[in-house]
């Protein structure tokens, strides 16, 4: 059995491009095995590093590696893709993920837990179903208004419209579409109780895992945000600061620089999508509460607020969530409420 530097595979569904590298950084073999093939090919190797691009199905192989004893290595694809030479292919894919792994400042993926997989799987079901929810609501609301009848904005709202146009003596509109309305109405029904499941469960989940609950200090993070942020990140051990976790969320400006001009535009948008559109949708939804409070953070809000106008200071005050969100989690001590000094 050949010892080896590392080995990098290309994921993919069913056939994998497998790149072994010797210590003179020498490509000894680069090649395809079935899904079937894979997992007693790297059973066969002396353990060594494994590197892989992050993706799905990534942190299914990488624990099943490591407990072969293998090093694993999953990295951002992004930082993949600058190390590809010629033509776009799996060979040339794999080589390129080796390359990549060795570079020293590069930051690889941690490794997900089941633990933290089954809260991912919750909140993407969870976004799936206010999806289908939100465009069955506007649906319906286009197709109301065909027949004179404006829904007003907001799901209270439009849950008395649903009973009020079902009612018998209710002549707006054609049996037809009243017949219609109903099965949209039991669609509606369904996701919103499939929906209160979820949270139910997110909910309980929070309570339970010790890094939720310290997240759960923070007032303005709740139980949705707190699995979402622990099943992504877990303890932000990869993070060395606040404000790196606030670039990986994509939080902060981008920067323009030449010579001696350096200019700052919009965020970047880079990292979780998924994260960074709650931590926006949780400043935005508290941001309207810290007129009266006087803790620092909202003696901060609003002035950021009077400044640049109150979207700029919902994304600013996101980014200060996901820095304080690292602090607590590094610490490991509840948040601490500060008020300014007399």
């Amino acid at each position: 059995m050949t010892q080896h530097k590392l080995i990098a595979i290309d994921l993919a569904k069913n056939v994998f491009q497998v790149c072994l590298m010797n210590k003179n950084n020498t490509v000894v073999v680069n090649t395809q095995l079935r899904r079937s093939e894979l997992m007693a090919y790297i059973q066969k190797q002396e353990p060594t590093t494994v590197a892989m691009e992050a993706c799905y199905s990534s942190h299914y192989w990488a624990r099943s590696f490591q407990e072969m004893g293998h090093e694993v290595k999953l990295i951002p694809a992004q930082f993949v893709k600058p190390f590809v030479r010629g033509n776009k292919s799996d060979r040339n894919d794999a080589v390129a993920i080796a390359e990549a792994a060795q570079r020293p400042n590069l930051k690889a993926v941690p490794i997900k837990s089941l633990h933290q997989q089954d809260i991912q799987c919750l909140h993407r079901i969870r976004e799936r179903c206010v999806r289908n929810r939100t465009g069955l609501v506007n649906q319906t609301r286009g197709l109301l208004s065909e027949f004179g009848v404006i829904a007003p904005q907001g799901l209270s709202s439009f849950n008395q419209l649903l009973r009020e146009l079902m009612e018998p003596k209710e002549n707006r509109l054609t049996p037809i579409f009243k017949n219609q309305l109903g099965r949209i109405a039991d669609e509606y029904y369904a996701i919103t109780d499939r929906l209160d499941e979820i949270n139910k469960e997110l909910k309980t989940l929070a309570e339970t895992i010790p890094a939720c609950r310290l997240l759960m200090t923070i007032p303005w993070i709740g139980c949705i945000n707190a699995t979402g942020l622990y099943s992504a990140i877990g303890n932000g051990s990869q993070f060395n600061n606040g404000r790196e976790l606030a670039v990986w969320l994509g939080l902060n400006p981008r920067q323009f620089g030449s010579g001696e001009k350096q200019t700052s535009g919009g965020i970047t948008k880079r990292g979780n999508r998924y994260l960074r559109k709650q931590l926006v949708h949780g400043a935005r939804a508290i941001a309207s509460r810290y007129k009266n409070r006087e803790d620092r953070v909202a003696q901060w809000c609003n002035a950021l607020m009077e400044r640049r106008g109150k979207h700029k200071a919902y994304v600013g005050l996101a980014n200060k969530l996901a820095r304080i969100v690292w602090a607590v989690l590094n610490k490991n001590e509840p948040y601490k409420l500060t008020m300014p000094a007399a």
